[in-house]
């Protein structure tokens, strides 16, 4: 079994991203963590629009785990792929054509991600756009997910 590499993870999907000037912003847990949030990592979330999969497959192909198809469950229905690097898990998800369940109002909505609003960030050396903290508190206030309302507390202080 590998070893979790984050890093190399990170690094080699955003050179790839880069190289082929395909759109993104960095996203969920990972941006929490950007932000101070101090917990465990599950995947590296990042948004690209739904029309740039094809551009990426030939590059990262032999680490799909999943799609690039639409995903729905109770929280997020929306395009997807997922690629394991490293026995890291990075999920690739459409910004547009989107939408979340609002679980305080019971419905889903539609929740673009706006890719040109983003801070950017030195990770690992790379100077990435990333998910403003206003919009990432929005959007984990939508799902209120036992992990996002951790991460809102975290990041309202």
């Amino acid at each position: 079994m590998e070893i979790k590499d984050t890093e190399s993870a990170f690094r080699w999907i955003i050179n790839i991203l880069q190289k082929h000037d395909i759109p993104f912003q960095i996203k969920g847990g990972f941006a929490s963590r950007l932000y101070g949030v101090k917990r465990d990592l599950a995947d590296i979330d990042i948004s690209i629009p739904e029309n740039r999969y094809d551009d990426l497959i030939p590059y990262v192909k032999e680490y799909i785990v999943y799609g690039p198809e639409q995903y729905k469950d109770d929280e997020w229905d929306l395009k997807l792929m997922t690629l394991t690097y490293k026995d890291q898990d990075i999920d690739l998800a459409g910004a547009y054509e989107k939408k979340n369940f609002d679980k305080t109002n019971q419905k889903w909505v539609h929740t673009p991600h706006n890719l040109d609003n983003s801070v950017y960030m030195d990770i690992y050396g790379l100077n990435v756009p990333v998910i403003t903290k206003e919009d990432l508190i929005a959007y984990k206030k939508l799902i209120l997910r036992d992990v996002d309302i951790f991460d809102i507390e975290a990041l309202s202080k």
